[in-house]
């Protein structure tokens, strides 16, 4: 394809992507993350993984995407607000906004598919491509950030000038040369907010997060009966995931609500008291987050997270 065609391509990707409600798109080459691969294998050598042993697999696709999409040429990186329109009351254990509606998985999936399907109809027949959603060893903030999306901050989390940090990412390889964006400049500066905020100190330094010490991860990711009690009284009342390094960022000042239907919250949720969250029965667990990621959690989980903060 030359490379007005390569531009034009490109171009409609990108309308495309908006078209279908995602905040913005970049396009970079398909290749291996060198700058990457040392920064992974040292976190991983120094447990800051902690259990997420799927980390730890599959490390050189992880690290090139050639390698997990044969014939793969181009990484399309989609990113998908979520910042909500309204928030819950302030009186009341807290869940990431980011769990607020439909798992982002499903929704952002459907998206990237249809998506891939008028590339397709409209580029090509012949063009293969794979959509991913957190859905398999791809490093997602390092592609965004690649194809101009912002850069990553010192809470490890994608920033975005316009746009706070929001947001969900995802990603199309295509097996097909694109036109490709440059990277953007960093924009923390001297400001460590999110560092300073962290109440168990997860943030060990600039762009260094241990999970072992983070609240999303101690409330999602960690499957043991029990919190470590080192935690006790330093969750500030966080029983799904945590978003006090993105509600402190500056950044975050430009956050715009969503505008996706499918994000929006169960209405039985905006409303829930302690009492209520104390009180909720399995039944009404599956009720309200049918179709949530806070099910990934699972009714005993969420009740030992309640417990814990109580």
């Amino acid at each position: 394809m030359k490379a007005h065609k390569l531009k034009e391509a490109s171009t409609l990707i990108k309308q495309w992507a908006k078209e279908l409600g995602f905040l913005d798109c970049g396009i970079s080459k398909a290749a291996f993350l060198e700058e990457d691969a040392s920064r992974l294998e040292q976190w991983l050598q120094e447990n800051k993984h902690a259990q997420m042993g799927y980390m730890a697999r599959n490390f050189d696709k992880r690290l090139d995407p050639r390698k997990l999409f044969e014939g793969c040429k181009s990484v399309v990186s989609v990113l998908m607000n979520y910042y909500p329109k309204k928030n819950r009351r302030n009186d009341t254990f807290k869940i990431s906004k980011y769990a607020y509606g439909e798992d982002y998985h499903f929704v952002m999936k459907r998206k990237l598919k249809t998506l891939l399907e008028k590339i397709k109809a409209h580029l090509g027949e012949e063009i293969s491509g794979r959509a991913f959603v957190d859905s398999a060893p791809i490093m997602d903030k390092s592609w965004a950030e690649r194809s101009g999306l912002g850069w990553i901050g010192k809470n490890t989390l994608l920033l975005k000038k316009s746009q706070g940090s929001f947001f969900f990412i995802g990603e199309l390889l295509l097996d097909v040369a694109l036109a490709y964006d440059s990277e953007t400049t960093a924009h923390c500066g001297n400001c460590t907010r999110c560092i300073d905020a962290c109440p168990t100190g997860a943030l060990e330094g600039s762009h260094d997060l241990n999970a072992n010490k983070c609240i999303s991860y101690l409330t999602i990711e960690l499957k043991e009966a029990a919190i470590p009690s080192a935690f006790k009284g330093d969750f500030e009342d966080w029983i799904f995931g945590c978003d006090i390094c993105q509600d402190v960022c500056p950044w975050n000042r430009f956050s715009l609500p969503h505008e996706i239907p499918e994000l929006e919250p169960h209405l039985d949720l905006l409303s829930m008291t302690k009492e209520d969250w104390k009180d909720v029965s399995e039944t009404a667990f599956q009720k309200i987050f049918k179709k949530s990621a806070v099910k990934r959690t699972k009714y005993g989980g969420l009740k030992r997270n309640i417990e814990f903060v109580s």
